[in-house]
């Protein structure tokens, strides 16, 4: 059965996808050692001041400036409505907490009546943490049960549940170059992990094992009716979903970085890391995934030999 006309060979050039993504793993795995997560105080607990502009809110360079004026570093802000902020930040002193009271009820824009100041413990707790990674462990495991149910029907080299810790190669791939990523906008833009940071990676998490699936349902499809060698076989499935994947993906995509251009600060490194982590989910599903089934079999099938 002819395989197909003018397909690209995505197989052929593995070995650059691979050197690519070893080099981007690395780096990430480098930047979470030497610099670390920068925690918020949804994790680790701080403080949370509200006030309000009488009039329009400056840029948030600017409320950052006059912060930083007072040595502080570890903080974060989020835009409240037309005229409101909030800053979230770790633990001060109360004389810390006099001088920013001050600062700020010197500028005439400042509504200083309007000034809040709360303590606020880690809203993420060690046993919420225990039970995420429990969690997460568990749907890891649901994913290769179900990925070796659906390739129940191939037989060959490639034992059914082999296709879904291929499936957790890749996810994992796109996890640590997603926190690669979590570690640089900490250290350049100031962003804290927060809760929102998290479900932007439990997203990344569900989009990427969702966009390898679908690749490796087409492998098995061309499994049970196609000739030809394995390498071909799956070279054809990557024709036949590429358009699909980098479509859905770009889609995606788009709308993310409108919300990242246009909408409040609250947003933007949600999106930030949403649309990096969906670059390389989409990424890995085609470049990664599919060729790491390929070098499992052709391991596999020179040990039988």
């Amino acid at each position: 059965m002819d395989l197909g006309i003018n397909m690209f060979p995505f197989l052929k050039y593995k070995k650059y996808y691979f050197i690519f993504s070893g080099v981007l793993v690395a780096a990430s795995i480098f930047l979470l050692i030497y610099y670390g997560i920068n925690l918020g105080i949804d994790f680790v607990g701080g403080n949370m001041i509200r006030y309000e502009y009488k009039e329009a809110r400056p840029p948030i360079s600017e409320i950052a400036s006059k912060m930083a004026a007072l040595g502080l570093k570890d903080f974060s802000f989020r835009a409240m409505e037309e005229r409101g902020v909030i800053i979230k930040i770790k633990d001060i002193s109360e004389q810390t907490k006099s001088d920013l009271y001050d600062l700020l009820s010197k500028d005439e824009a400042v509504d200083i009546n309007s000034w809040e100041f709360e303590k606020v413990g880690a809203v993420i707790g060690k046993e919420t943490t225990e039970k995420a990674f429990i969690a997460i462990g568990l749907s890891v495991l649901a994913i290769v049960l179900y990925v070796a149910w659906a390739f129940r029907r191939i037989t060959g080299v490639i034992r059914s549940w082999e296709y879904g810790v291929i499936t957790i190669v890749a996810l994992v791939h796109d996890m640590i170059i997603s926190f690669g990523a979590v570690v640089l906008m900490g250290k350049f833009l100031g962003s804290e992990f927060s809760i929102p940071i998290l479900s932007a990676l439990l997203t990344i998490l569900g989009y990427s094992v969702n966009d390898t699936i679908v690749v490796f349902d087409r492998v098995r499809e061309n499994l049970l009716k196609s000739q030809g060698s394995f390498d071909e076989i799956v070279d054809k499935s990557l024709n036949q979903t590429f358009a699909r994947s980098i479509n859905t993906s770009f889609t995606t995509m788009l709308v993310l970085l409108a919300v990242f251009l246009f909408a409040g600060e609250g947003l933007k490194e949600f999106s930030l890391l949403l649309l990096i982590g969906i670059f390389f989910g989409a990424y890995s599903s085609v470049f990664i995934a599919s060729p790491l089934v390929v070098m499992w079999f052709s391991r596999k099938q020179r040990k039988n030999n």
